[in-house]
């Protein structure tokens, strides 16, 4: 999949905050196709990790109730400006992205 993660990750005063923006239909498999009548399959992140120095600081567990495009904003502590975060997902059709930044 093309990248469909957008990202930015600041640190201030200990705290690094992350937002990040992805692109994904985040299909419940309840809807119906307007034009054919027939359902739309499943199609969801199912889970996003971020790690920052070899360590997880951040999973998300998501099913079909999360909206399209979904926005992801958390804090953690421990990280340093000029450290990378790699932030990643897994959808429940196999499908999967991930993407680096350096912390600001």
């Amino acid at each position: 999949m093309a990248k469909s993660i957008k990202i930015r990750a600041k640190v201030k005063d200990g705290v690094t905050e992350v937002k990040s923006l992805m692109t994904h239909p985040m299909e419940t498999g309840a809807r119906k196709d307007s034009k054919t009548g027939e359902k739309i399959p499943a199609h969801f992140i199912q889970e996003v990790t971020c790690e920052v120095g070899g360590k997880t600081v951040m999973t998300a567990l998501w099913s079909g109730g999360v909206s399209k495009n979904p926005y992801l904003s958390f804090k953690f502590k421990g990280a340093e400006k000029g450290d990378q975060l790699t932030l990643k997902w897994v959808d429940n059709q196999g499908g999967s992205d991930s993407v680096e930044a350096a912390i600001g």
